[in-house]
Protein backbone atom coordinates (compact mmCIF):
# COMPACT_ATOMS: atom_id res chain seq x y z
CA UNK A 1 0.00 0.00 0.00
CA UNK A 2 1.35 3.44 -1.02
CA UNK A 3 0.64 6.18 1.51
CA UNK A 4 0.18 9.89 0.95
CA UNK A 5 3.37 11.90 0.32
CA UNK A 6 4.80 13.82 3.28
CA UNK A 7 6.97 16.94 2.93
CA UNK A 8 10.00 16.47 5.20
CA UNK A 9 12.09 19.44 4.03
CA UNK A 10 10.49 22.45 2.29
CA UNK A 11 13.77 23.58 0.70
CA UNK A 12 12.22 25.20 -2.39
CA UNK A 13 14.42 23.32 -4.84
CA UNK A 14 14.32 24.28 -8.50
CA UNK A 15 15.34 20.77 -9.58
CA UNK A 16 15.85 18.33 -6.70
CA UNK A 17 17.84 15.25 -7.73
CA UNK A 18 20.19 12.49 -6.64
CA UNK A 19 18.66 11.40 -3.34
CA UNK A 20 20.98 9.15 -1.31
CA UNK A 21 20.31 7.53 2.06
CA UNK A 22 23.46 7.50 4.23
CA UNK A 23 22.94 4.87 6.92
CA UNK A 24 26.07 5.76 8.92
CA UNK A 25 25.04 9.43 9.07
CA UNK A 26 21.36 8.61 9.60
CA UNK A 27 20.70 11.27 6.99
CA UNK A 28 19.41 11.87 3.49
CA UNK A 29 21.55 13.78 0.98
CA UNK A 30 20.29 15.29 -2.27
CA UNK A 31 21.07 18.04 -4.77
CA UNK A 32 19.36 21.05 -6.29
CA UNK A 33 20.88 21.20 -9.77
CA UNK A 34 19.96 24.77 -10.69
CA UNK A 35 20.99 26.35 -7.38
CA UNK A 36 24.30 24.40 -7.20
CA UNK A 37 23.38 22.99 -3.77
CA UNK A 38 23.68 19.82 -1.72
CA UNK A 39 21.22 19.37 1.16
CA UNK A 40 21.38 16.98 4.10
CA UNK A 41 18.33 16.09 6.19
CA UNK A 42 19.30 14.71 9.60
CA UNK A 43 16.57 12.31 10.74
CA UNK A 44 17.48 12.64 14.42
CA UNK A 45 16.42 16.28 14.64
CA UNK A 46 14.84 16.96 11.20
CA UNK A 47 17.39 19.72 10.57
CA UNK A 48 18.60 20.51 7.05
CA UNK A 49 22.12 21.69 6.28
CA UNK A 50 23.05 23.04 2.85
CA UNK A 51 26.34 23.45 0.96
CA UNK A 52 26.95 25.65 -2.10
CA UNK A 53 29.11 24.50 -5.02
CA UNK A 54 30.54 26.42 -7.97
CA UNK A 55 28.50 24.68 -10.67
CA UNK A 56 25.44 22.41 -11.00
CA UNK A 57 25.39 19.40 -8.65
CA UNK A 58 23.59 16.57 -10.45
CA UNK A 59 24.12 13.37 -8.42
CA UNK A 60 25.72 11.88 -5.30
CA UNK A 61 27.09 8.47 -4.41
CA UNK A 62 28.38 6.76 -1.29
CA UNK A 63 31.97 5.53 -1.24
CA UNK A 64 33.84 2.89 0.80
CA UNK A 65 34.61 5.61 3.36
CA UNK A 66 31.64 6.82 5.43
CA UNK A 67 32.99 10.38 5.63
CA UNK A 68 33.50 10.78 1.87
CA UNK A 69 30.89 11.14 -0.88
CA UNK A 70 31.38 11.16 -4.63
CA UNK A 71 29.79 14.32 -6.01
CA UNK A 72 28.82 14.61 -9.67
CA UNK A 73 29.06 18.20 -10.89
CA UNK A 74 28.22 19.52 -14.32
CA UNK A 75 31.81 19.26 -15.52
CA UNK A 76 33.42 16.58 -13.36
CA UNK A 77 33.27 14.08 -10.49
CA UNK A 78 34.96 14.93 -7.20
CA UNK A 79 35.30 13.54 -3.68
CA UNK A 80 33.77 15.58 -0.84
CA UNK A 81 33.89 15.36 2.95
CA UNK A 82 30.77 16.94 4.50
CA UNK A 83 32.27 17.11 8.01
CA UNK A 84 35.32 19.14 6.91
CA UNK A 85 33.90 20.60 3.67
CA UNK A 86 37.06 19.43 1.87
CA UNK A 87 36.57 18.98 -1.89
CA UNK A 88 39.31 17.09 -3.64
CA UNK A 89 40.47 14.60 -6.24
CA UNK A 90 38.72 15.23 -9.53
CA UNK A 91 38.04 11.65 -10.60
CA UNK A 92 36.77 12.52 -14.08
CA UNK A 93 36.40 15.54 -16.37
CA UNK A 94 33.71 15.67 -19.05
CA UNK A 95 34.86 16.71 -22.51
CA UNK A 96 32.72 19.48 -23.98
CA UNK A 97 31.69 21.27 -20.79
CA UNK A 98 29.83 23.69 -20.63
CA UNK A 99 28.09 22.78 -23.89
CA UNK A 100 27.31 19.41 -22.29
CA UNK A 101 27.06 18.40 -18.64
CA UNK A 102 26.86 15.32 -16.45
CA UNK A 103 23.46 14.25 -15.15
CA UNK A 104 22.23 11.10 -13.40
CA UNK A 105 24.76 8.75 -11.77
CA UNK A 106 24.89 5.70 -9.50
CA UNK A 107 27.45 3.19 -8.23
CA UNK A 108 27.16 -0.41 -9.37
CA UNK A 109 27.52 -3.55 -7.20
CA UNK A 110 31.27 -3.69 -7.98
CA UNK A 111 31.98 -0.13 -6.82
CA UNK A 112 32.24 1.54 -10.24
CA UNK A 113 30.38 4.80 -10.80
CA UNK A 114 28.13 4.95 -13.85
CA UNK A 115 27.34 8.48 -15.02
CA UNK A 116 25.42 9.83 -17.99
CA UNK A 117 25.50 13.21 -19.67
CA UNK A 118 23.31 15.51 -21.76
CA UNK A 119 23.32 18.86 -23.54
CA UNK A 120 23.71 21.48 -20.82
CA UNK A 121 20.38 23.11 -19.98
CA UNK A 122 21.61 25.09 -16.95
CA UNK A 123 22.97 28.58 -17.59
CA UNK A 124 25.91 30.02 -15.66
CA UNK A 125 23.53 31.83 -13.29
CA UNK A 126 21.49 28.68 -12.68
CA UNK A 127 18.56 29.68 -14.85
CA UNK A 128 17.05 27.10 -17.16
CA UNK A 129 18.42 26.75 -20.68
CA UNK A 130 17.08 24.88 -23.69
CA UNK A 131 16.73 21.10 -23.70
CA UNK A 132 17.45 19.04 -26.79
CA UNK A 133 20.02 17.34 -28.94
CA UNK A 134 21.65 13.93 -28.64
CA UNK A 135 24.98 14.93 -27.14
CA UNK A 136 24.87 12.63 -24.12
CA UNK A 137 27.01 9.59 -23.33
CA UNK A 138 27.00 6.78 -20.74
CA UNK A 139 30.32 6.22 -18.97
CA UNK A 140 31.57 3.77 -16.32
CA UNK A 141 34.24 5.11 -13.97
CA UNK A 142 36.27 2.37 -12.30
CA UNK A 143 38.02 2.63 -8.91
CA UNK A 144 41.43 2.39 -10.63
CA UNK A 145 40.76 5.62 -12.55
CA UNK A 146 39.89 4.09 -15.91
CA UNK A 147 36.67 5.06 -17.67
CA UNK A 148 34.73 3.31 -20.43
CA UNK A 149 32.08 4.83 -22.70
CA UNK A 150 29.23 2.36 -23.31
CA UNK A 151 26.72 4.49 -25.20
CA UNK A 152 26.56 7.71 -27.21
CA UNK A 153 23.92 9.93 -28.86
CA UNK A 154 21.71 10.23 -25.78
CA UNK A 155 19.20 13.03 -25.26
CA UNK A 156 19.03 13.12 -21.45
CA UNK A 157 20.69 10.37 -19.45
CA UNK A 158 18.48 9.13 -16.64
CA UNK A 159 17.68 5.90 -14.76
CA UNK A 160 20.67 3.84 -13.61
CA UNK A 161 19.64 0.77 -11.63
CA UNK A 162 20.50 -2.89 -11.12
CA UNK A 163 18.29 -5.91 -10.43
CA UNK A 164 18.61 -7.59 -7.01
CA UNK A 165 20.33 -10.62 -8.58
CA UNK A 166 22.89 -8.25 -10.20
CA UNK A 167 22.31 -9.69 -13.68
CA UNK A 168 20.35 -6.80 -15.22
CA UNK A 169 21.14 -3.11 -15.67
CA UNK A 170 18.60 -0.40 -16.58
CA UNK A 171 19.33 2.89 -18.30
CA UNK A 172 17.05 5.47 -19.92
CA UNK A 173 16.87 8.43 -22.28
CA UNK A 174 14.26 10.96 -21.18
CA UNK A 175 13.92 12.63 -24.57
CA UNK A 176 13.53 9.31 -26.39
CA UNK A 177 10.96 8.16 -23.80
CA UNK A 178 12.67 4.80 -23.41
CA UNK A 179 14.27 2.70 -20.66
CA UNK A 180 16.63 -0.01 -21.88
CA UNK A 181 17.56 -3.23 -20.11
CA UNK A 182 20.98 -4.86 -20.44
CA UNK A 183 22.63 -8.04 -19.33
CA UNK A 184 25.08 -7.10 -16.58
CA UNK A 185 28.19 -9.15 -15.77
CA UNK A 186 28.82 -8.80 -12.02
CA UNK A 187 32.37 -10.12 -12.38
CA UNK A 188 33.54 -7.57 -14.98
CA UNK A 189 30.93 -4.79 -14.79
CA UNK A 190 30.29 -5.03 -18.54
CA UNK A 191 26.83 -4.60 -20.09
CA UNK A 192 25.50 -6.20 -23.26
CA UNK A 193 22.35 -7.20 -25.14
CA UNK A 194 20.61 -3.82 -25.10
CA UNK A 195 16.86 -4.03 -25.63
CA UNK A 196 13.89 -1.76 -24.93
CA UNK A 197 12.43 -2.51 -21.51
CA UNK A 198 9.76 0.20 -21.43
CA UNK A 199 9.12 2.85 -24.07
CA UNK A 200 6.52 5.20 -25.48
CA UNK A 201 4.50 5.48 -22.27
CA UNK A 202 2.25 8.53 -22.66
CA UNK A 203 2.14 9.72 -19.04
CA UNK A 204 5.28 11.78 -18.71
CA UNK A 205 8.89 10.94 -19.60
CA UNK A 206 11.36 8.67 -17.78
CA UNK A 207 13.51 10.29 -15.11
CA UNK A 208 15.24 8.61 -12.16
CA UNK A 209 14.49 5.03 -11.09
CA UNK A 210 15.15 2.51 -8.37
CA UNK A 211 14.60 -1.23 -8.05
CA UNK A 212 12.86 -2.78 -5.05
CA UNK A 213 13.65 -6.07 -3.31
CA UNK A 214 11.20 -7.94 -5.54
CA UNK A 215 12.95 -6.78 -8.70
CA UNK A 216 10.39 -4.19 -9.77
CA UNK A 217 11.73 -0.99 -11.29
CA UNK A 218 10.08 2.20 -10.00
CA UNK A 219 10.39 5.09 -12.44
CA UNK A 220 9.62 8.76 -11.79
CA UNK A 221 7.89 10.38 -14.76
CA UNK A 222 8.62 13.99 -15.68
CA UNK A 223 6.04 16.21 -17.36
CA UNK A 224 7.29 19.33 -19.12
CA UNK A 225 6.15 22.65 -17.60
CA UNK A 226 3.57 21.02 -15.36
CA UNK A 227 4.89 18.78 -12.62
CA UNK A 228 6.97 15.75 -11.87
CA UNK A 229 4.14 13.39 -12.66
CA UNK A 230 4.23 10.46 -10.30
CA UNK A 231 5.86 7.08 -10.77
CA UNK A 232 5.38 3.75 -12.52
CA UNK A 233 6.46 0.21 -11.58
CA UNK A 234 7.51 -2.62 -13.91
CA UNK A 235 9.37 -5.90 -13.81
CA UNK A 236 11.22 -8.06 -16.35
Amino acid sequence: MIGDPVCLAPTGDVCGEGIVWHAAHRAVYWADINRFLIHRLNLADSCVRTWLFEEPVTALSLTDCDDVLAVVLGSRVILWEPSTEVRRDSLFHLDGWPTVRLNDARSDPRGSLWVGSMRNNVNADGSAGEVGGRDGVLIRLDPDGRHTCYRERIGISNTLAWSPDRHHFYFGDTLANVIWAYDYDPSTGAISNEHAFFQGFSRGLPDGSTVDSEGYLWNCRFKWKLYCGGYSRWKN
